[in-house]
């Protein structure tokens, strides 16, 4: 399969790319088609010499069937050669997994927890009354249990 990609060049801490036109199995800077733009992603946006494309070049490709990477398909929608790719807005991705975990896992028993009131809501309206009279009878029990410890301690 033929791929738009970045290779990267320059020297450590001071990339440079060239859009590159590749097949997928190759490796990242390795052997390449042809050579279609380049992407400097130290220069500011504004600057014109930030990105350089062979629109026509590009056109020939995606024609033939070539599929840009996710960072490509920007790059060339930016500069109109594509349509612009749909923003992968992932709000999660500076949260460390383990929270993210736990994040995911409350979100699971929530629905739960909401969907239980739903499945009991057809019921008779006898029921709930009753279950609101049991509900507060523990309450006020539990604290007379919890005062009794408190005063054998002293």
């Amino acid at each position: 399969m033929l791929k738009l990609r970045l290779s990267r060049g320059g020297t450590k801490k001071r990339p440079v790319y060239k859009v590159v036109v590749a097949d997928s199995r190759f490796a990242r800077d390795g052997r390449f088609i042809e050579k279609v733009g380049f992407f400097n992603p130290l220069l500011p946006k504004e600057k014109k010499e930030r990105v350089g494309l062979e629109a026509e070049r590009i056109k020939y490709w995606l024609g033939q069937g070539a599929q840009p990477t996710t960072r490509v398909a920007r790059i060339l929608g930016e500069n109109e050669l594509m349509p612009m790719p749909a923003n992968g807005n992932n709000p999660n991705k500076a949260v460390p997994k383990k929270e993210r975990n736990k994040k995911e896992e409350d979100n699971k028993e929530a629905p739960k927890a909401e969907a239980a009131p739903a499945a009991e809501a057809p019921k008779e309206e006898a029921p709930k009354a009753e279950a609101a009279t049991a509900a507060e009878a523990p309450k006020e029990e539990a604290p007379k249990a919890e005062a009794a410890p408190a005063e054998e301690k002293k």
